[in-house]
């Protein structure tokens, strides 16, 4: 086949040397359509031929094949068909025009039969394609050859004379050359005069049909248009009226995927006109309609040598041929020889003869191609080859075919696979850029964003900064020019000191302490509301109602809260938001819009978090900020905010305006700040931005971060306050603010304020006996339903409502809001401004103020429209039931003025209602039943059928869940239904969802050893025992710190030679007087004595040999001992410093300087975890200086790097002579100091003088103060005499002894005051009015020092003969229910 391809291609050029094939002829009405073509244009441009699109167009079809008589071994499509005819008749055109010429040299313009025959072609064709095909590659043609989708032949037809079958029809059309890939067409033209002129290759306009009996040829794909002709655009250039899409021939190849070989330039002009004499002599054998004679099959050159005509055309075709074939004819005759033996066997003529034999021998010698063409163009040649390659050539098309197809199918796939590709990666491209300017932008505003955050903190610090420069200025101003300032004098006083409530929150969150208020004033401008601007009671009602046009929501239903799991430290969230978090970098880690939350003002801001701080600083550009008055912002504390990450201590999540967006930060200064959020998510991210604190260590929860995001609920249930509660380790004051504080209930907003409950129903009898039921309120009811009337009321009207925009209610407001607290706390700053903020600047008329405690409860007893409830301030705060600041409230219409609260009949003044209001608080009557209380309020009685069931429903907008905020677009609507629910109140959080379980029985607990209320027998006598040193030193100094977790709980003692001694304490004396006591059980006396004293081995580990100053007397202030009684702080060395000593080795730690004299006095306040602690040390330079101690490093100070030169916290001035003693309560942050002369000073912890606490006419040399964090602050003078005074500066009581008092001290709930002195007589005082209790029996030495141990049992005395005398001390039996049932 190899052989045969090379064969078809090298006759390319010579075709028109073939003779006439036998078997190509039209039979007559064989063909199918005929349609008139458009003369093509002379132009060489137009007659460029179409180049096929190879993807199988197809013309219109010829009619009347006869497909039986096609012997191929596949169908051949009609296109295929027109192909063969065309390629057959130019095959063999050439010889039969040489023959006839010399007898058709007669012009015959009209002969019919001439274009019948379309295997005549016009010499001038013939030549101009051997003219212009010359130099052409046998590789192109080989692969044009392979390329095109030829069919081959039948073979076997039998080799004869076609003769012609004129057909009138056709003298117009033009000649059609049959090809397997290409119907050419050569369209007719008449020449001019004087020249013949030349038709190229044009488009077919018309199919021709195959004779079903001609046999096509199989060298049909050598002709090739001339490369001149080729195009490569689609479009059709003539002006065809045809439907044929049979293109041109581009270089044999069929598909336009194929590539195409370069072009070759056209024809030369000359080369026209040495061929034109073959254009005539086939266009007069035309013209004239003769029929050729039988042209025999030629094998020499004689042919051409018989022309009549000049020889220099057929040498101009040698001489075409050899140019043409010179390049193939030496491979031609290599092949021939090389397959000599295999030719000869399967190339045989036509009567069996061998072919080749001859031809070798000629081939051999000879250089002249035209022996070669002659061979390859002859007949028998023909024959042989169709015979036996013809099969093999018609697969080897067929397969090609399908291979070209196959490829372009191929082709196709991959390019558009190609294009699928690039267009995802143009779109990749194009997504990536997009991003890129996105991240750009992003990046560029972020860091705008950041960049507009550094200036907002920047100028926030600086704002910051000038407020606390002021302050600094004003707090040096106060120092200097006060009354005890070195400015001051003792006559400067002003006329009226104003004072308001501080923010500080004591371990109860009671806050207690107040401090001078410059803004303060009497408030003379104040006008009162007349009675008119209140209405009737209805139409309040009706105005309200009228208010909510808003239709109920639904409520959205509670979904069961998950157990909280309190297993680890942390859930994996919160440690994976740990190093996200510790991965940030810049200067802020979270910046948020959040709206600062304060009692009364609510302000709009930025909350800025970094790595090591809280910001907030607040937008006074925002339009609501500018209309809030400036004396309210006087009062609202952090719009310019700054918080230490080191300073918090709780973050509890907090509801606003009954959405859960909020969040409450506790402070280690006792204060606290809240903040709303846009949403809960927001929420999240501070919390996970804060530090890991949970809700703080008072409510034995871990300090998680999932603790500060728990619900509620959750954190009810959570924590151990419930189970403690019923043991009564803790208070019941004690218990419900744990619970107000985790039910949502805040200082920091009035409209969620603490709620607690009336408990006593007498106020108008002279004496209360809280041992008698019918004083005490029934708390199984709300305030609604104590009056019988009143509920059937409230009841009917529930039944028969009939409101549709609202769900019926019992109460249309709730028993806690803003207005009941201003209400309240009208009389103390702040909320005095606040209440007149709320109220357009009035106070409220004399008969609807607050101004007695029986009025306000026959109030809530009668009045429809109220129900309110108490606060917590009830149970401790004095002060708000005193006009201090000496506003003008009006008078009644009885004409008695308003000023201070009518008090009770049974309380003299309002610290005697105080205390005995938490006296029933605390009683066993409340005790026993405020579980039910709690189940109204805080329980499953708060809502749904127990609520109704109850007569305990409010309005539906005071619940949570009752409406979402969010959902409102309108912004009219959600002001209109945020005031709503700021009128209606908003009740706590619900905590639980079955009943509260009741607290244990004070009997059922008498006998456990750490209960704070055991009653029972006196079963012990007063003395338990008495422990002699070996040293007769008198005891100056005890310090029983015997809690059972220390590593040495003891009794340290310290003697007047400075001899300690750490005394071990056996906490089984306890369990004394508990059933099943026994001796054996007891065989420890609550002390042992030191063994390195007892011993006299270990002296040296045990005595202070540095040496004092030789002015200090001795006494129980010059020694501190440490809360582990680890280490013991000395003072009174003569280089004014005080030294810290080892308990176990005796050896000097730290030595701290401060002072510029000796100091004289050393204090310590309570501990708190981890031992940290306050030191104060009182010096001869008439100053104090507040220490920090570090339970930690277990030194003076924070930094153990920096203990040689500890700093002070704060510099206490004010006293005029040497400090002799002082006392520092860390609860209360106060500390409260004497001088030899003069009033005891009330400092703050930093730094602040309060007040000065002047005593009567002889109370002027203090010289013991012993303070309790339940605000007595007990001052002993010289000569006997004690003042109490409360921590606010009033003097509550007064006495005088008559023994030269030595130590005193407080029992830990601050009702009892133990003294004893020189007379040896330990005595026991009620504190609050100085009514002796108790006298112990009297020893025979003076007291010097006591202590009690920490479950208030025990008495430890240090005496002046050198030893410790033990005494039980059971205070409870002066507890006044003990007294009146044991």
């Amino acid at each position: 086949m190899i052989f045969h391809d090379i064969i078809c291609g090298s006759l390319c050029p010579s075709l028109s040397l073939c003779p006439e094939h036998p078997s190509s002829s039209f039979p007559e009405g064989g063909q199918g359509e005929k349609q008139i073509p458009t003369p093509m244009e002379d132009s060489p441009l137009a007659s460029l031929p179409h180049t096929d699109s190879g993807i199988g167009e197809e013309g219109p079809g010829p009619g009347g094949l006869n497909g039986a008589e096609l012997g191929m071994a596949g169908r051949e499509t009609d296109r295929d068909r027109e192909r063969d005819g065309r390629v057959g008749d130019l095959l063999c055109s050439l010889s039969s025009e040489v023959i006839r010429s010399r007898e058709s040299l007669l012009d015959s313009p009209h002969n019919p039969k001439s274009a019948s025959n379309p295997g005549q072609a016009p010499p001038s064709l013939i030549s101009s394609i051997s003219q212009t095909n010359k130099g052409i590659n046998v590789k192109e043609i080989l692969k044009s050859l392979v390329a095109a989708p030829l069919n081959g032949g039948e073979a076997g037809h039998d080799v004869g004379p076609t003769p012609y079958h004129p057909d009138p029809a056709l003298k117009t059309h033009p000649m059609q050359f049959h090809s397997f890939d290409r119907s050419v067409m050569v369209p007719v033209k008449k020449p001019p005069p004087g020249g013949l002129s030349v038709n190229t290759v044009g488009t077919s306009t018309a199919s021709g049909a195959v004779t079903p009996g001609s046999t096509p040829n199989i060298f049909a794909a050598a002709t090739a248009t001339p490369k001149s002709m080729i195009k490569t655009t689609g479009a059709t250039e003539t002006a065809s009226s045809s439907s044929s899409s049979s293109s041109s021939f581009v270089n044999g190849a069929t598909s336009k995927n194929l590539p195409a070989v370069q072009t070759v330039t056209p024809m030369p002009e000359d080369t026209v006109e040495n061929m034109s004499v073959y254009c005539e002599v086939e266009q007069s054998a035309l013209r004239s309609g003769l029929t050729p004679p039988e042209l025999k099959p030629f094998s020499s050159l004689a042919g051409f040598q018989t022309a009549p005509r000049d020889a220099g055309q057929c040498l101009s075709i040698t001489t075409k041929l050899e140019r043409a074939l010179e390049k193939v004819a030496p491979l031609l005759r290599e092949i021939f020889v090389d397959f000599a033996p295999f030719l000869s066997r399967t190339l045989l003529g036509s009567h069996g003869q061998e072919l080749l034999i001859e031809g070798l021998v000629c081939m051999k010698s000879s250089t002249s191609v035209v022996e070669l063409v002659m061979l390859l163009c002859s007949q028998e040649w023909q024959n042989s080859i169709q015979k036996n390659a013809g099969l093999a050539f018609i697969e080897l098309i067929n397969e090609g075919r399908l291979l070209c197809h196959a490829m372009k199918d191929h082709i196709v796939r991959v390019a558009n696979e190609a294009e699928f590709i690039l267009n995802r990666q143009r779109a990749e491209d194009v997504h990536k850029h997009a991003e890129f300017e996105s991240n750009c932008a992003q990046y560029a505003a972020d860091r705008r964003e950041e960049e507009k955050m550094c200036d907002h903190l920047i100028s926030a610090a600086k704002h910051r900064d000038h407020v606390t420069a002021n302050q600094l200025k004003q707090k040096i101003l106060n120092i200097l020019t006060n009354k005890h300032g070195a400015w001051g004098t003792m006559s400067q006083s002003q006329l009226h000191d104003f004072w308001r409530l501080d923010y500080w929150e004591d371990d109860l969150r009671r806050r207690r302490r107040f401090v001078r208020n410059p803004f303060g004033s009497t408030h003379p401008d104040v006008s009162l509301k007349a009675l008119e601007d209140y209405g009737t009671e209805e139409e309040e009602e009706e105005g309200f109602k009228s208010k909510k046009t808003l239709r109920s929501q639904s409520v959205v239903s509670q979904n069961m809260e998950t157990e909280l799991m309190l297993e680890g430290d942390e859930d994996t969230v919160s440690l994976l938001q740990e190093k996200e978090m510790d991965n940030l970098a810049g200067p802020v880690v979270l910046s948020t819009p959040a709206q600062l939350v304060s009692p009364v003002v609510v302000v709009h801001g930025t909350l800025s978090i970094t790595t090591t701080e809280i910001y907030f600083e607040v937008d006074e550009d925002d339009p609501s900020f500018k209309k809030i008055h400036t004396k309210v912002l006087a009062y609202s504390e952090g719009l310019h905010g700054k918080w230490m990450f080191s300073e918090i201590r709780a973050v509890f999540s907090r509801r606003y305006l009954l959405q859960n967006t909020g969040l409450e930060v506790f402070m280690a200064n006792r204060t606290s700040v809240m903040f709303n959020f846009p949403d809960q998510a927001t929420v999240k991210r501070v919390v996970y931005s804060l530090p890991r604190v949970g809700v703080g260590t008072s409510y034995g929860m871990p300090q998680a971060r999932r603790i500060s995001l728990a619900t509620p609920r959750q954190l009810f249930k959570s924590s151990n306050m419930t189970q403690r509660w019923q043991r009564r380790e803790i208070s019941n004051f004690e218990y419900l603010m744990f619970l107000n504080t985790v039910a949502g209930r805040s200082y920091n907003d009035l409209n969620q304020y603490p709620v607690f409950p009336w408990v006593l129903t007498n106020f108008e009898s002279e004496e209360l006996d809280l041992t008698l039921p019918g004083n005490f309120r029934d708390l199984s009811k709300p305030i609604g339903a104590l009056n019988p009337k009143r509920a059937v009321f409230y009841a009917e009207r529930y039944e028969s409502w009939e409101e549709d925009g609202t769900p019926p209610h019992h109460y249309s407001s709730l028993y806690s809001t803003a207005n009941t607290t201003l209400l309240w706390m009208l009389r103390i700053e702040p909320f005095t401004t606040f209440f007149l903020n709320a109220n357009e600047n009035q106070f409220d008329h004399p008969d609807r103020a607050f101004s007695g405690i029986a009025r306000a409860w026959r109030n809530c007893q009668r009045d429809t429209a109220d129900v309110k409830e108490l606060i917590p301030e009830f149970y401790y705060l004095p002060e708000m039931f005193a006009n201090s600041s000496g506003y003008e409230l009006g008078q009644r219409e009885d004409g008695t003025p308003v000023s201070d609260i009518e008090l009770p009949a049974w309380a003299k003044k309002p610290e005697d209602f105080v205390r005995i209001n938490r006296m029933a608080l605390e009683s066993e009557f409340v005790s026993c039943q405020l579980h039910q209380w709690i189940d109204l309020i805080f329980g499953y009685k708060q809502r749904g059928p127990e609520a109704v069931r109850s007569l305990n429903v409010f309005h539906f907008l005071s619940y949570e869940g009752s409406v979402t905020l969010d959902t409102i677009n309108d912004s009219a609507q959600r002001e209109l239904m945020e005031t709503q629910i700021q009128t209606c109140g908003q009740t706590p959080s619900q905590l639980l969802i079955e009943p509260h379980p009741p607290r244990s029985s004070a009997m059922h607990l008498c006998f456990l050893p750490q209960s704070p209320l055991m009653f029972k027998d006196q079963m012990q006598q007063d003395v338990i025992m008495v422990l002699k040193f070996p040293s007769n030193s008198p005891v100056t100094h005890v310090a029983a710190n015997t809690l059972p977790h220390l590593s040495v709980p003891a009794a340290v003692t310290v003697t007047c030679s400075r001899l300690f001694a750490v005394n071990r304490w056996h906490n089984t004396v306890g369990l004394r007087g508990a059933p099943g006591y026994s001796l054996e059980q007891a065989h420890h006396l609550p002390i042992e004595m030191d063994p390195l004293i007892a011993n006299n081995s270990g002296v040296s580990k045990r005595q202070i040999t540095d040496l004092v100053d030789q002015s200090i007397q001795i006494n129980t202030h010059c020694f501190v001992v440490t809360a582990d009684n680890r280490y013991i702080l000395v003072c009174g060395f003569w280089d004014k410093s005080f030294r810290v000593y080892s308990t176990e080795t005796g050896k000097l730690t730290q030595i701290v300087f401060g002072h510029w004299d000796v100091v004289t006095c050393l204090a310590r306040s309570e501990s708190y975890i981890g031992g940290d602690c306050y030191i104060v040390s009182g010096s001869r330079d008439a100053t104090l200086l507040l220490w920090y101690w570090s339970g930690r490093h277990h030194i003076i100070g924070d930094n153990p790097n920096n203990s040689d030169y500890p700093a002070p916290r704060a510099v206490l001035t004010g006293h005029d002579h040497e400090v002799v003693c002082v006392s520092v309560c860390a609860e209360l942050g106060l500390v409260i100091s004497g001088a030899k002369e003069g009033p005891c000073l009330v400092h703050t912890i930093t730094g602040d003088l309060l007040r000065a606490l002047e005593g009567p006419e002889l109370c002027l040399r203090p010289r013991l103060i012993s303070v309790s964090s339940e605000g007595h602050c007990i001052i002993c003078y010289e000569r006997g005499r004690f003042c109490n005074f409360s921590i606010n500066g009033k003097l509550l009581a007064q006495m005088e002894v008559n023994d030269s008092t030595r130590a005193i001290l407080l029992s830990s709930d601050g009702q009892n005051l133990v003294t004893g002195g020189d007379n040896g007589v330990v005595e026991v005082w009620q504190a609050c009015d100085f009514k002796q209790l108790y006298i112990y029996p009297g020893c025979d030495a003076g007291i010097r020092a006591m202590d009690l141990s920490h479950d208030q049992r025990t008495l430890i005395t240090g005496m002046a003969s050198g030893s410790i005398v033990a005494f039980n001390i059971d205070f409870n039996r002066w507890h006044y229910e003990h007294q009146n049932r044991y």
